[in-house]
């Protein structure tokens, strides 16, 4: 797992204006206060279908999800994680080297 590299995902959050604080503390979002319900109905849903074999995908978190985004938004939402799980995988697969993304950068393969 990269916690010491800064990913793509983190570099381009910084870009769009997101704070370190709350970037540092997507793993404990649970205990944190600064993030909305809207955004812990996100990241419970994300959670949920990344390990999804772990536990499928949970009635209650679904709920939650459901009542915070419209069923467009849930897709969106749910094609985005399965997306981004996949993008890991592929760079965890081909040994791709972290933290070299630059934002606003194509990279060459």
């Amino acid at each position: 797992m990269l916690k010491k590299e800064e990913t793509l995902h983190s570099k381009d959050a910084r870009a769009a204006g997101e704070t370190e604080q709350r970037l540092y503390c997507l793993d404990a979002w649970r205990e944190a206060s600064f993030y909305s319900d809207r955004e812990r109905a996100a990241l419970a849903w994300t959670e949920a279908i990344t390990r999804i074999s772990e536990g499928h995908a949970p009635d209650d978190v679904f709920d939650q999800a459901r009542q915070h985004f419209s069923d467009e938004e849930l897709s969106n939402l749910t094609i985005a994680i399965i997306a981004i799980n996949g993008w890991n995988r592929l760079a965890i697969a081909f040994r791709a080297a972290a933290g070299e993304y630059q934002v606003g950068k194509a990279h060459a393969g």
